[in-house]
């Protein structure tokens, strides 16, 4: 009987092999062929990322159930990452998902799609020391007071392949040398916003805040489907440290009595009362702490009313109004977009989708074996996650880099708000969100409350063929309790998840029954919420950076002076000298061009294939049709919207955090 064996090398960090490859096949008549050797004459087999094919002669063993495979230690880089083996017979394929390097001398033996519950595992001692290996690698850490837990350290697997894209200081050098902007931005201080605009005439392109940054309409839109999209929440009543009145408001509510406007659901409001106190890199800069009210006018716009830039009323905290002169109420706007944007980087993006999921990240290393079905589906909703994380907060997030130059509030008060918001999120509401929504009193499907919010409108389609897809899956392999309760990897697993950090664990709020696995519908929420976190709600609030931060005056996260203390008239030359020099400029277009960019495959098209379980692939299938039909709609609302909201659809949408 001839065997075609294919062999599918790993796209890992010295992945590839020059040892002596070993091979028996055990079939389902109980007998097994002689161990073969897996090697191609004149030819570098296994290399990184490389398919190879052989082809061995023995006798009929029946269906292939599992396989064995060994090596030996020759070679300078002798580790050998094994993806997967094909083995074809008479036209059949049986599959063979390692996904493990493999040690020199020791026996792997998998079965046949390799998708497994512990419980029914036929290698179980096999299977056990490979978690505990695992469990060595990916250990807990948490790198300062309040912050998340990460990884210890990166381990070999978590390494990037390759530099692509993710090398951030080597592609900044080289997009500066080839647009030529340090030509355009020598100098100081910025001659007018004219000069400013002029930057953008070279490859980088010109973010779309440019021409709309003063715009009332733009600010409304920049809350409901910019980057900090899930703040906004139906104002139900006027908080009483707010300085307004009703006769201050209304000649901006197009005629209707203020209490009315709050009955018909059409005021809203932002209040960042989180940032009180934040310390700043110095005490020469400042982070005011805004609450704001938006209205829905008669065109169904968003569009702002009053902005108090701190908490407390106060004769020097005014209330800034459209009505006071336009460069004032420009210069309001600004202060709030900076602390909007310190909120931003600091919670939206960096501490509730790469923090948190790092975290996560690690215990699903920890705890799920790589035959264990869960880890096959959320495995490539990983990938990266940690390299990106270890490589962004060394050269980004680090004394006197990135966060320190072009952000008032610094890596110091970028820690100290991770550490406080990490104590607010929950995974059964912010990592949830049709619950977020409705915490926020703006959960709709018609349109009619907040009409306008395409992040929300786009994000739940998204959301729901993300459970969709989930809760077939877990249904899958759970079709009773009984199984959920003796898995002891998921419940290791969950169990971590809710341990508190000062105990070794993740300490998340709000993950079901604490953890304690006992219904299908537990698993399918947090499986829901991590693979949605770990691509809509990155994406949402990850590649529209360029698009806000790279023109200053639209969206600056570093401003130089006080807010505004009274309503006096400004000046052009007011609102330049706020605004962060040309090289810190230059800085942040750059920067956020790089983030900007798509790191990994569309969501559904999977970097590395984990799941061959032909009922499991059908489930993948409908899941990559479905996300096909929501991006034609999103396509389609696209025709109408001004500006476009691309940001999900699903062609657009990465598998995972990767950059």
């Amino acid at each position: 009987m001839d065997y075609t064996i294919i062999v599918k090398t790993g796209d890992r960090f010295l992945s590839g092999t020059d040892s002596t490859v070993h091979i028996v096949l055990h079939g389902n008549t109980g007998r097994a062929t002689k161990p073969a050797v897996l090697d191609n004459l004149f030819r570098n087999d296994f290399e990184q990322g490389a398919t190879d094919e052989f082809c061995i002669c023995d006798e009929d063993v029946g269906d292939i159930e599992w396989v064995e495979v060994w090596r030996n230690d020759f070679g300078v880089a002798a580790d050998w990452f094994l993806e997967r083996i094909t083995v074809e017979k008479k036209g059949k394929q049986f599959h063979f998902p390692f996904l493990r390097w493999i040690k020199a001398h020791v026996p792997y033996r998998i079965q046949h799609l390799d998708t497994f519950l512990p419980q029914d595992d036929r290698f179980a001692d096999q299977r056990s020391a490979h978690v505990e290996e695992k469990r060595r690698l990916y250990e807990f850490s948490v790198k300062g007071p309040g912050l998340p837990a990460q990884v210890k350290a990166i381990p070999d697997d978590e390494q990037f392949s390759f530099d692509y894209k993710w090398n951030i200081a080597k592609r900044k050098l080289k997009m500066i040398a080839d647009s030529k902007l340090q030509l355009l931005t020598q100098g100081g201080k910025w001659e007018g916003i004219q000069h400013l605009t002029k930057v953008f005439t070279n490859a980088f392109g010109e973010p779309l805040g440019c021409k709309r940054w003063s715009n009332d309409i733009f600010f409304g839109w920049q809350r409901i489907n910019s980057m900090n999209h899930s703040l906004i929440k139906l104002c139900t009543e006027i908080p009483k440290k707010l300085g307004v009145s009703d006769t201050m408001l209304q000649p901006f509510l197009e005629g209707w009595p203020l209490h009315q406007v709050i009955e018909a659901k059409r005021l809203f409001m932002v209040d960042l009362e989180i940032l009180q106190d934040l310390p700043c890199k110095s005490d020469d800069f400042v982070c005011p702490v805004p609450i704001a009210l938006f209205f829905i006018n008669g065109d169904g716009r968003l569009v702002p009313i009053a902005i108090q830039l701190f908490q407390q009323k106060a004769d020097d905290n005014p209330v800034f109004l459209p009505t006071d002169p336009p460069y004032t109420w420009m210069m309001a706007k600004m202060w709030y977009n900076l602390a909007d944007a310190s909120y931003h980087q600091s919670l939206t993006h960096l501490g509730y989708t790469h923090l948190i999921m790092e975290g996560v990240c690690v215990s699903f290393h920890r705890n799920l074996s790589q035959s264990h079905p869960l880890f096959k589906l959320l495995a490539p909703h990983f990938l990266y996650l940690i390299a990106i994380n270890t490589r962004g907060l060394e050269l980004l997030v680090a004394p006197n880099g990135w966060v320190d130059k072009t952000m008032n509030i610094g890596i110091k008060g970028m820690f100290n708000l991770i550490a406080r918001g990490l104590n607010r999120w929950r995974m059964d509401v912010h990592g949830t969100l049709p619950e977020d929504l409705k915490k926020r009193g703006v959960y709709c499907l018609n349109g009619k409350i907040l009409p306008g919010y395409f992040f929300r409108d786009d994000a739940l389609l998204l959301y729901d063929a993300i459970k969709n897809y989930v809760t077939k899956y877990i249904n899958l392999y759970y079709d009773s309790p009984e199984k959920i309760e003796k898995d002891w990897e998921i419940q290791n697993f969950g169990r971590e998840l809710t341990l508190s950090r000062e105990e070794g664990g993740c300490g998340l709020l709000g993950v079901p029954f604490d953890g304690k696995f006992d219904k299908p519908e537990q698993l399918i929420m947090v499986f829901t919420s991590i693979i949605y976190t770990c691509s809509v709600a990155h994406a949402s609030t990850n590649f529209p950076q360029y698009d806000e931060y790279a023109f200053p005056p639209n969206y600056p996260a570093s401003m130089n002076g006080v807010p505004p203390k009274d309503k006096s008239s400004l000046t052009e030359a007011d609102i330049l000298s706020t605004l962060p020099d040309k090289k810190t400029t230059l800085d942040v277009m750059t920067v956020t061009k790089i983030l900007s960019d798509r790191g990994t495959k569309s969501l559904g098209d999977f970097e590395v294939q984990y799941i061959f379980d032909p009922d499991a692939k059908r489930i993948v299938q409908e899941f990559r049709e479905e996300l096909q039909e929501i991006s034609k709609t999103i396509k389609r609302r696209n025709e109408h919207r001004n500006p476009k909201y691309e940001w999900l659809d699903p062609e657009v949408v990465p598998n995972s955090i990767s950059i």
